[in-house]
């Protein structure tokens, strides 16, 4: 099997107000923003983190939305994550777990609506996910 170099350049939003989305996905992921107001990039927070690309929406917004970002935090820091991120502004929709052995989650909403989760991994499954 061939070796993919794909790696990831950055995840783009569209935005009711960029500079304010952006500011918000900076204090979650500790990336700096530059840019105006009709377009805003947010930088990796170091080697492990990923872009951010902000844009003015110039359209409704989409009754569905069809994808959506899984960010991980360490086994057991999920909750504390969770309240950390919706005091910055996102709201808690659901918890999901026990529907699968090896991650649980939280689906939240950013402060436009788009979704992301908060995902724990128990750290026995991550062993057996590296061992592989």
């Amino acid at each position: 099997m061939t070796r993919s170099h794909v790696t990831l350049g950055a995840i783009n939003m569209e935005a009711r107000d960029p500079e304010q989305l952006a500011g918000f996905w900076s204090a979650v992921t500790g990336g700096q923003s530059s840019g105006g107001s009709d377009a805003v990039y947010l930088a990796p927070a170091g080697p492990d983190g990923f872009a951010m690309f902000f844009q003015r929406r110039t359209q409704p917004r989409p009754d569905r939305q069809d994808t959506h970002v899984d960010l991980t935090v360490p086994w057991g820091s999920r909750i504390d994550e969770v309240r950390r991120l919706t005091a910055l502004g996102a709201v808690q929709r659901w918890d999901v777990l026990d529907e699968v052995p090896h991650v649980q989650w939280t689906t939240m909403e950013d402060p436009e609506g788009n979704l992301f989760c908060i995902a724990e991994h128990p750290p026995q499954q991550i062993a057996d996910v590296e061992r592989r």
